[in-house]
């Protein structure tokens, strides 16, 4: 109830910017009836965060009559959902609900892409996203990844210790940076360090680290760091995360590297193209 109550004050904010005073067009032709509008597919998509919408639509007096569930794939033509509520109403909101069920429908797309695609190759291994998220829609967006079958990783800066390397350059190398933050921080939250060579990855794991995470690293690059933690008996102590230039064409490769964990951007910043539309069927009762 806390999150949904959050989420309709967002959207008042968001229906702020595109009604700041009111609809010209709406309020000067539209009349004052109750309608039925279908929401439909124009692309071939996995549907995301609906119900948190739907909750939001209620709260402004438009209710659902029928809708699919986040995760179900969907086909151009398909009906999402179908609306009531006052026409002045639905096409008030008809901008700023298709354009957040579009956004976050094609992040779940994307990752259940990715997530498909690597288990052609490793059925082990974890597609994540990473804090490359649109200010304002960090919640939906997370929740979004984790429909389309994708690790949410950090939702904030604090859920865990994730060393960067400007953090490395501040106190003067991983280990000493791991170090502090063993002495610092409380014994629940792990520790992930990112790192730019091998040595680095060999550091990390020598110095107790419980995730590295190899930043553009290529793949033959990761395979050399893959086999120096197996050969000094490191491996089984650190899971390994790859991140940085991961794309729909490479990602197979990284995956066949022996890594745990792939975290990429492009599901959240850069998704495939999904649309929707909103036609208005006829008057109905409510």
């Amino acid at each position: 109830m806390m999150f949904a109550n959050f989420l309709y004050n967002k959207f008042v904010e968001w229906l702020r910017e595109d009604i700041p005073y009111w609809d010209l067009t709406t309020e000067a032709i539209v009349p004052n009836t109750n309608v039925r509008a279908v929401i439909k597919a124009k692309s071939n998509a996995i549907i995301a965060c609906i119900e948190d919408l739907i909750k939001v639509l209620e709260k402004l007096n438009i209710k659902a009559e029928k809708y699919l569930s986040s995760g179900t794939f969907v086909r151009a033509g398909d009906e999402v959902a179908t609306l009531i509520g006052s026409a002045k109403s639905i096409l008030s909101v008809e901008r700023t609900l298709l354009n957040l069920l579009i956004y976050l429908s094609a992040v779940a797309t994307t990752t259940r892409m990715f997530v498909n695609t690597v288990k052609r190759v490793d059925n082990r291994v974890k597609i994540a996203a990473t804090r490359k998220t649109i200010p304002g829609l960090r919640d939906l967006t997370k929740k979004a990844v984790k429909i389309g079958g994708g690790d949410t990783h950090r939702l904030s800066l604090s859920d865990a210790i994730l060393i960067k390397d400007n953090h490395i350059r501040l106190v003067g190398s991983v280990s000493k940076a791991i170090k502090l933050a063993k002495e610092n921080m409380s014994f629940i939250h792990k520790i992930e360090v990112e790192v730019s060579s091998v040595d680095e990855v060999i550091e990390a794991a020598v110095a107790g680290a419980d995730i590295v995470m190899l930043d553009n690293f290529t793949p033959n690059e990761v395979k050399d760091a893959v086999r120096e933690l197996c050969a000094r008996g490191l491996r089984d102590n650190v899971i390994i995360e790859v991140s940085g230039g991961i794309t729909f064409n490479n990602v197979m490769e990284y995956a066949s590297t022996g890594v745990d964990i792939i975290s990429t951007s492009i599901i959240t910043m850069n998704p495939v193209k999904v649309d929707m539309s909103m036609d208005i069927l006829g008057e109905a009762s409510c």
